[in-house]
Order: C-alpha cells, then structure tokens, then sequence
C-alpha cells in the first residue's frame, strides 16, 4: 500500500493564526485539491493527521469541525481525489497527549488501522512538529514550504533525510514519478 499522511492547515488549505473555525474560513492553497487527485489516481492512500488544539480552547466545537471537514471532503471529490480517513488531535500542548503531534500517536494510530508499518509512510507537513511525529515514528518526512513551511525550512532543524518542495503539487508530481 502506497500511503501518504498529510498535514491539514498550510499544506491542504491556507493556515491562519486565528485558527480555521468554519467552513467558510476553509481555504484550498491553489493546486493541492489537484494533487490530491491525481495521487489518488496514482493508487495512493490519503489521510489526514491534524492537531486541532481550537477544540480543547472552545474556538469551535466537533460538529463544526466536522462541517468544515465535510467542506474538504466534497471539494478534493470535485477534483478527483479522495481523502480515506482523518486522524485530529483536539487537546491543547499543555495535555502531553500522545496524539498531539509532534508526538508520533497518530502516525502509529494510522500506521496500525491501514496496517502499514511506519518505516513505510510519507508524511507531508509544513511545520517542524509535523516532521518531527513521523521521524519519531520512522516514517519519511516531507517539508512543503507553503503555509510555515518557509520559516521551518529556515530553522536548518530539519530531521534527517527530509525533503522539501514547493507545495503539495510538486510532492505529487515527484511521488508519482516514483511509482
């Protein structure tokens, strides 16, 4: 099974400090409801990890989350993708969840429930704590520079053998020359 974990906010759709709290502030970054679909078209397993701490601070409650996830669902269908599951963290950091990433909880969470082992996972994320989850697990980062990822790829603390692209289109395009 070729799967790919994908980070939510600023790698999906734009990212806010003030927390994507409805379906409305749900916004695709401009090519990644394409590359969605054509890894799925490519055979591969998409799935959500996303830390979702504006639960735990009651800026938005499940539901909304799930409308806004339903948003996701119907937009990256229109454009010939499908996402398969989606893995949220709600707590705060101040909990030490082991779901929270940079925990690596859901990345072994999603490696156990589609029975792939860890070491064969792809993560793409645009955050130091996304790439830290799935190297704490094993798995092979991946840095988009949309969203943080500009700002991360400039720290130069990127964990071994990580790689960076410009967005989630051009991850796309080299996983599927890949094979």
């Amino acid at each position: 099974m070729k799967l790919l974990i994908l980070d939510r906010d600023g790698v999906i759709n734009h990212d806010s400090p003030d927390y994507i709290k409805s379906p409305d502030e749900w916004i695709p970054i401009a090519g990644s409801l394409d590359a969605i679909g054509a890894l799925t078209r490519a055979g591969w397993t998409l799935v959500v990890a996303t830390n979702q701490s504006g639960i735990g601070r009651g800026y938005y409650d499940v539901a909304t989350l799930n409308r806004i996830h339903a948003k996701m669902h119907r937009l990256v269908h229109d454009a010939g993708g499908e996402i398969d599951a989606i893995f949220f963290c709600p707590h705060m950091s101040e909990a030490q969840c082991r779901c929270r990433k940079p925990a690596p909880g859901m990345v072994l969470d999603i490696a156990k429930r589609f029975h792939v082992s860890p070491t064969e996972l792809w993560m793409v994320g645009d955050s130091q704590r996304d790439l830290e989850a799935i190297a704490a697990a094993g798995g092979k980062p991946l840095l988009v520079r949309t969203g943080n990822g500009k700002k991360t790829e400039g720290k130069n603390s990127l964990p071994p053998g990580t790689r960076v692209f410009d967005d989630l289109a051009a991850v796309a395009d080299w996983l599927q020359r890949l094979g």
